[in-house]
């Protein structure tokens, strides 16, 4: 695509002074950040996170997994690990608010069919499949079936930065021809930069063209882009945006809820609910567990590899041992 062609489309999508109303805030702030103590968190941050959506007028939450329990123990794992229907439903009882609930069901890991319940018994309102690139047909099945319930439905597909061109051309034509109402794009590994932001994000567009599907854009901070990559999906035509208070996630953490809260215009969006939860919530919380831009998950964005390793050495008594992890990555490679 000309560059001349990509500017136009980039001023069609809207300006400095004005604003896109069909852009959609999802906050992932219990389900990334449950990855980092087993989603053991107490119900008190849960309603604090859900308030404070409600508050600042965020469009959707997402509080957690769908996990398999023949999988996952629950003797290991906290509920928001499996976010049964009587635990979402004693934090936020009926949801008589604008705020949708959705939760995440990874493919391959959740016995979709039994566990997800028809949407009429259900306060759940969206399922969002998350899947790697040879999940796909399972994926598939998945949203089918949630789609089925009465569910929206998301796909996102995973650590897009090693899939081939084909494999991923291949699957947004399969899944253009889904239910599926919102594909993401996701930088699992924090290792994409902007101007691959742009061609993605047109990528994406182009294959979901006339099909009524939106797209998403799901970035991690391992290179501190979360925030960059985020803007400029948007600014090519993504509507839903994934981020969480305070870039809180496993690992480097997320796009923050209050910075991409504070690009767009949308005046139904107030910040200061979410600046007082950092102060009050969040802030606290960082003292027990550590998230956000740190140099070992830098090395693995930059080699495009998934952060585990960096966060096993956050983990140790080496964890500042930046020139060694250096070494045994490039070492890896």
């Amino acid at each position: 695509m000309k560059e001349s062609k990509v500017k136009k489309e980039k001023q069609e999508k809207g300006s400095w002074v004005t604003y896109r109303p069909e852009i959609k805030i999802v906050d992932c702030s219990v389900r990334d950040g449950g990855l980092m103590n087993d989603h053991k968190f107490e119900d008190g941050f849960v309603k604090k996170v859900y308030d404070t959506c409600v508050s600042a007028g965020v469009d959707y939450m997402e509080l957690g997994y769908k996990a398999d329990k023949k999988i996952f123990s629950p003797t290991q794992y906290g509920k928001w690990k499996f976010c049964d229907e009587d635990t979402i439903r004693k934090v936020v009882g009926d949801n008589k608010t604008s705020l949708k609930l959705c939760v995440m069901a990874d493919a391959e890991r959740t016995d979709y069919h039994t566990d997800i319940l028809p949407k009429s018994k259900s306060v759940l309102d969206c399922i969002r499949v998350a899947t790697y690139i040879h999940q796909i047909p399972t994926a598939i099945d998945m949203v089918k079936d949630a789609h089925n319930k009465g569910y929206e439905t998301t796909l996102n597909l995973m650590a897009i930065s090693i899939v081939q061109d084909r494999e991923l051309d291949d699957a947004l034509a399969a899944l253009a021809k889904t239910p599926v109402g919102t594909i993401y794009l996701v930088d699992s590994f924090g290792a994409l930069y902007s101007e691959q932001i742009k061609d993605l994000t047109l990528k994406y567009l182009k294959a979901m063209e006339g099909t009524g599907k939106q797209v998403g854009i799901h970035a991690h901070n391992n290179q501190q882009l979360a925030y960059a990559n985020t803007i400029e999906a948007i600014i090519c035509g993504a509507n839903r945006i994934d981020a969480t208070i305070n870039g809180i996630g496993r690992g480097a953490g997320n796009c923050s809820l209050e910075l991409i809260m504070g690009f767009l215009k949308n005046p139904k969006f107030q910040i200061r609910p979410v600046l007082e939860c950092v102060q009050e919530t969040f802030i606290p919380l960082q003292h027990q567990m550590e998230w956000g831009y740190n140099i070992p998950y830098m090395i693995t964005g930059q080699l495009n590899l998934h952060p585990r390793a960096a966060i096993k050495i956050r983990a140790s008594d080496k964890k500042d041992d930046y020139v060694s992890f250096y070494d045994q990555m490039i070492e890896e490679e």
